[in-house]
Parts: structure tokens; C-alpha cells; sequence
């Protein structure tokens, strides 16, 4: 059985130092042994910017796609071979920006991965822009006095568009993002799991301090039911979405694999896909 280690590979993350990512690595890897998958069960798909990194820390399958085209790649994969784990990976600026349309759309198709965001509220690849999740106010070398756009409710909008596993972590606590991974992972369906991973570079206004201070712990509430929907979206809105922990979960959902007629069972990676001359030509003549 795979540990910890056999997750890592000799490729050295180029983070800055204290950033929040390498808690997400960690988490990543140790919520894929703790759950018994090999190397080569697992795909972690990334997109742009510092988080886009990801895929290649990891010792699993991996693929860095382009700007905000995460979530297609990871989709196709799962797909293509069902029997494999898929994460995809990116940052606020990837999934929420030049991305988000197809964040909406992979939401309500549920298809079976699991989608991590590494949100720091900038872009940090790029020397310090705001990005959708930016705080008004925030001062960047793009907004000197200060940003006016209002930021994105991305959890109210993940929950509003009908996503069927809804958490928030934050990259200090690795005990909880480990297990809110690993429940993502188990759900049948898409996964959305935001993760508050500081910027220690660029942003200086949602530091680990100002997370500490702010966070509210769902488990900290006795009565807290996650599969609530206007629960969840109530806790959510009376907290800005400053929540951690499994926010709404809804087990009842069929994935988009389980609704789809004629999907075989024997996954796409698998299946004979020779053809020979007189298929090709049979098909061709369809077409002449």
C-alpha cells in the first residue's frame, strides 16, 4: 500500500517560502494514501499561475493545462478512464476569472472529480494584480488607490449553481484540508473545495494573522447540518463566507457518469479502439 512518500517526487516546489501551497500539496498527497490509491490511480490536472504547479510536485499522473481550461482537461480525463481519480488544481484568478464559465458549467454537469482551488485573492504569478476574489481596497501595482470592484461570493455561487460537495479550508489547518480532500474524493460526484492559501508575497492584507483572526470552524456548531442547502447558504451569507469545513453536501445527486446512456463500464483507456479498413471505410462512406 502507497504512503505518504510515495506520493512525492525529486522535483523541488519553486513556492516562495511560507507559501500556503505546500500545505494543499501535502494534503493532496496524504488524503490519497490515507485513502489506499497507488500513483497511478491518481490524475492531478492544473492550470495557471503558482497553484498551476501543482501537477508537477506530485508523483501521479499529471497535466498543466492553459488559462482557465483546467476543469475541461480534468473532465475529459475522468471520461476517458473512469477507474482513475481525477483532482484538478488551480488559483481564484484561473477558475473564477478567465475560467469561470467553465466552472459553472462543470458544477452543474457533476461529473466524479474533485476541483481544488488555492485562493490567496491576487495573482501572484503575475507580480501582484487583484483578482475576482480581491477584497475592495486592496492596493496593488494595478490598483494603487485601491481596488472598486466588489469581490466574488464564490461559495454562495458554487452553492447557488447546485454543486453537490461545497467545502473551505485554509491551508494552516492540514488536519482538516486532508479530510474535507478525502471526503471530496469518496463523494460521487463534483467536488468544490476552496482552500485559503496566503500569498505571503503579494498580499498583505489576507495574511495567515488576519485568516486566524477571522475563520469561523463549522465544527465548532453542534447543530450544523450539511446537507442543508438554505442552512448552508445562510451560514455562508451571515459570515461573508468566512466558514471552514464541509459546508453542503448532497448524496442524493446522480453524477453526469450515471446519467449518461451507454457510458461503459470498461473505462475509454481500455477499450480496443483499432479499426479496421472496412469500418473506416463504412464510416467514411457516410460522409460521401
Amino acid at each position: 500500500m502507497a504512503t505518504f512518500k510515495d506520493f512525492r517526487n525529486t522535483v523541488k516546489p519553486n513556492w516562495c517560502p511560507g507559501c500556503g501551497d505546500f500545505s494543499v500539496q501535502a494534503a493532496i498527497q496524504r488524503a490519497s494514501a490515507n485513502l489506499g490509491l497507488e500513483p497511478e490511480d491518481l490524475a492531478v490536472i492544473s492550470g495557471i499561475g503558482c497553484s498551476g504547479r501543482i501537477s508537477g510536485y506530485i508523483h501521479s499522473y499529471g497535466f498543466h493545462g492553459i488559462h482557465g481550461r483546467v476543469l475541461p482537461i480534468a473532465q475529459g480525463v475522468k471520461m476517458g478512464n473512469r477507474d482513475l481519480t481525477v483532482i484538478a488544481a488551480g488559483g481564484d484568478g484561473d477558475g473564477f476569472a478567465i475560467g469561470m464559465g467553465h466552472t459553472i458549467h462543470a458544477i452543474r454537469r457533476n461529473i466524479d472529480i474533485t476541483y481544488i482551488v488555492m485562493d490567496n485573492q491576487v495573482y501572484g504569478l503575475t507580480k501582484g494584480q487583484t483578482s475576482p476574489r480581491s477584497d475592495v481596497g486592496f492596493k496593488t501595482k494595478s490598483t494603487p488607490e485601491g481596488s472598486v470592484e466588489s469581490t466574488l461570493s464564490i461559495m454562495e455561487m458554487v452553492l447557488t449553481a447546485g454543486a453537490t460537495f461545497v467545502a473551505q479550508s485554509f491551508s494552516s489547518d492540514l488536519k482538516e484540508l486532508t479530510s474535507l480532500i478525502e471526503q471530496g474524493i469518496q463523494h460521487k460526484g463534483f467536488s468544490f473545495i476552496n482552500v485559503f492559501s496566503p500569498c505571503v508575497t503579494y498580499n498583505k492584507m489576507n495574511t495567515y494573522d488576519w485568516f486566524k483572526e477571522n475563520l469561523i470552524r463549522l465544527d465548532d456548531f453542534e447543530n450544523y447540518d450539511s446537507s442543508n442547502r438554505i442552512m448552508a447558504m445562510k451560514m455562508l451569507m451571515e459570515n461573508k463566507g468566512l466558514v471552514t469545513g464541509l459546508i453542503y453536501e448532497d448524496k442524493e445527486k446522480k453524477s453526469y457518469q450515471d446519467l449518461v446512456s451507454g457510458y461503459s463500464k470498461t473505462p475509454l483507456a481500455h477499450e480496443n479502439i483499432h479499426l479496421d479498413e472496412e469500418k473506416f471505410k463504412q464510416l467514411i462512406s457516410e460522409f460521401m
